[in-house]
């Protein structure tokens, strides 16, 4: 059933008068309740739900807001959040958009510190095997604190009193929505200077603030800054509140100090005790120098009076001398008389009929030498001619000159090459024929035989070939020149 006097909507007109009506019945209110679904989209805004027993209110955070809230929401932190409440028309539904949020009192920020500690504790970050030692005496002390309270103060003056050293101070915020960050930069700043550049890198950090609520002391919670201190290369000690006071920073860094002036007295000794300890050890040196050659001189005495003197030591050797030298004396004289002797006796035994005797035999021996010798080369040069002869005759059997004296003769063209083809001495060539003796014949070429004329003269007679050819020669030492036919 319709009724025909409703005023008729749009979706977005309807969507619009809700929200109207939302935003101005509400406005800004005050919510508290257990954080649900927590979402982080890549946009920067943080989608969550906030809920009790009974319901659950959808709410987001925007980029801008996100950044500057002083605790992160977590799944399962209980807070009180302030904010707008509207609409979101794309999905017909009413959300708060949180602009603050707090934790819900104390307990809150306990069970999220507590959630926290066994996290970091689960991954080995509060292991005492990563803890550096403290250097002794560092050169420059990186202090990370405020700039304009009592703990920079307390910190310099104490280190002025124990050993003074270069202090470098890093200005952050000790409690407020900016303070975990800047705490954690100015950490990872100091890690990041160069050794030996300007400013130094410092050997030693300190994390220091006075107390606080554990609100104020939130900062130091964060685990932005417990993971940048456990990453740091540097040593750090925390000095965060008083000693009762203990935050993530503790437990991460290398050493806690109760306090921020105990940071101080833990970083130096006292100039004057280290002044005071290095007298007293350099007098114990000298004393034990003094004692030390003080013994090894009395024993040096009584090892001398055990030793004999030095004549004593000599007197052996020299009179063993003296021995020597009188026997070397006499020695000698006996030596040479000796070989005067010896001497005397070979020279007796040495004669002219001796050496003449000796030359009589070499003489001989060297004309029975020369005889020999005269015999062997005879010898030798009788078997050379007959091996000259020899070779003689065979240089001969194998010579040119005999082949010619069996019969057979050389064909020269024009020029003196000698003709061993047909092609070589064409029609009407002229060619000489050496024959044995050196005898020459000159001839001229009329025309060439074919294979089969070649095969018929071979069967024909001689006397018939001859007459087939005739060829014009005169026996002469100068050969003239005829025709062959």
């Amino acid at each position: 059933m319709t009724d025909g006097n409703l005023a008729e909507y749009t979706v977005s007109e309807l969507s619009g008068a809700v929200k109207k009506s939302i935003e101005e019945g509400f406005g800004y209110v005050r919510v508290r309740g257990e954080l649900g679904r927590v979402s982080r989209p890549a946009s920067g805004h943080v989608y969550l739900d906030l809920k009790d027993e009974k319901a659950v209110l959808a709410s987001v955070i925007w980029k801008g807001v996100a950044g500057k809230l002083k605790v992160q929401p977590e799944q399962g932190l209980e807070v009180i959040c302030t904010g707008k409440l509207t609409t979101f028309a794309g999905q017909s539904r009413y959300q708060l958009v949180i602009e603050h949020m707090e934790p819900a009192g104390v307990g809150a920020l306990m069970a999220l510190l507590e959630a926290r500690k066994k996290a970091l504790a689960a991954e080995g970050l509060f292991a005492p095997e990563r803890k550096r030692p403290l250097p002794y005496l560092p050169d420059c002390i990186g202090v990370i604190t405020s700039p304009s309270g009592a703990v920079i103060r307390d910190i310099l003056h104490r280190l002025n009193d124990r050993f003074p050293r270069r202090v470098l101070v890093w200005p952050v915020r000790v409690q407020g929505d900016t303070c975990a960050e800047e705490v954690a930069r100015a950490v990872a700043g100091f890690n990041a200077l160069s050794p030996g550049g300007s400013p130094p890198r410092s050997d030693l950090l300190v994390i220091a603030r006075g107390g606080g609520s554990m609100e104020d002391l939130w900062g130091f919670n964060e685990e932005i800054v417990a993971r940048t201190v456990a990453q740091s290369d540097i040593p750090v000690i925390s000095a965060v509140g008083h000693e009762t006071d203990t935050t993530l920073v503790d437990f991460v860094a290398d050493l806690r100090a109760p306090t921020p002036t105990a940071a101080a007295e833990i970083a130096v000794p006292v100039r004057a005790e280290l002044i005071s300890q290095v007298a007293d050890l350099d007098r114990r040196l000298q004393r034990a120098a003094a004692r030390f050659v003080s013994v090894k001189k009395d024993r040096l005495e009584g090892l001398s009076r055990g030793l004999p003197r030095l004549e004593d030591v000599l007197a052996i050797p020299q009179q063993r001398f003296d021995y020597l030298a009188s026997r070397l004396a006499q020695g000698l004289g006996r030596q040479i008389e000796l070989q005067t002797s010896r001497f005397s006796g070979v020279q007796q035994r040495l004669s002219l009929r001796m050496v003449n005797l000796s030359i009589n035999n070499a003489k001989s021996r060297v004309r029975e030498f020369h005889k020999r010798l005269d015999l062997r080369h005879q010898s030798g040069l009788q078997s050379r001619r007959d091996r000259i002869a020899a070779l003689n005759r065979e240089l001969h059997l194998l010579s040119h000159e005999s082949v010619l004296a069996r019969g057979f003769a050389l064909v020269f063209d024009a020029q003196g090459q000698a003709v061993r083809q047909v092609a070589q001495a064409p029609a009407g060539s002229p060619l000489t024929i050496q024959l044995a003796n050196d005898q020459k014949l000159t001839a001229n070429v009329v025309s060439h035989l074919s294979d089969t004329e070649i095969k018929t003269e071979k069967k024909e007679k001689p006397a018939r070939m001859q007459k087939s050819a005739k060829i014009a020669t005169e026996k002469t030492d100068k050969p003239k020149q005829g025709d062959l036919f």
